[in-house]
């Protein structure tokens, strides 16, 4: 009896990894969809598309930076239409609203005005030695979670957190960027002292079980 447990248990063991990477892994239907072109349907997702998906291998994405804008419920989706109108004003590509809407503001291969210019050097978050002037919007699609306002210091909702469940595996998964490379704003340069803006989305998008 002992040594069927042991045997069990050790099964068990061995079986965890493999537990661990299928749960990490996309469905195949989503990594099909993830790789195509056009305005997709993705299940998990309400995606309004202002811009369509192109060829993803001409897009320079090698991070993804998390930002959090102050703004009311409905700042998403005015910011992403006022992004696709003028593509160069300071913004991200993707927006998400409090429902969990998420907006594709502007065509993938576009460089859009995010980010400080990975200024931040001080380790306070992360060890910045491969990020200080190295993360930025030159190689980093950005993603704006909006409705922080007027407590800046309120988390994404629940309708955001799952629609980021879904949205940071496909990013990951179209511009193959590992966990590791999913930053928050916060952690690449020096922001707003009140909060750590993006940081509890990024931990999520790096948590092997999210």
């Amino acid at each position: 009896m002992i040594h069927r447990l042991i045997g069990l248990a050790l099964l068990a063991a061995a079986l965890l990894p493999l537990r661990e990477a299928q749960a990490q892994a996309p469905s195949t239907d989503l990594a099909t969809i993830a790789r195509g072109s056009g305005t997709p349907e993705i299940p998990g997702l309400k995606i309004v598309w202002l811009a369509p998906w192109g060829d993803y291998r001409k897009a320079p994405w090698r991070n993804i930076i998390v930002h959090q804008t102050e703004g009311p419920a409905g700042s998403a989706r005015n910011g992403a239409r006022a992004q696709a109108n003028n593509p160069t004003r300071r913004g991200v590509t993707v927006w998400v609203e409090t429902d969990g809407t998420v907006y594709w503001a502007t065509p993938e291969t576009f460089v859009t005005t995010h980010g400080d210019g990975a200024n931040r050097n001080d380790n306070k978050y992360i060890d910045n030695k491969s990020t200080f002037r190295q993360v930025v919007r030159d190689n980093s699609i950005g993603v704006e979670f909006a409705g922080n306002y007027p407590d800046v210091t309120a988390p994404a909702t629940a309708a955001q957190i799952a629609a980021w469940r879904v949205l940071v595996r496909v990013l990951r998964t179209r511009y193959d960027i590992p966990a590791d490379r999913v930053y928050a704003h916060n952690w690449i340069d020096y922001k707003d002292a009140r909060y750590c803006e993006g940081c509890e989305l990024a931990k999520l998008a790096r948590d092997p079980s999210f």
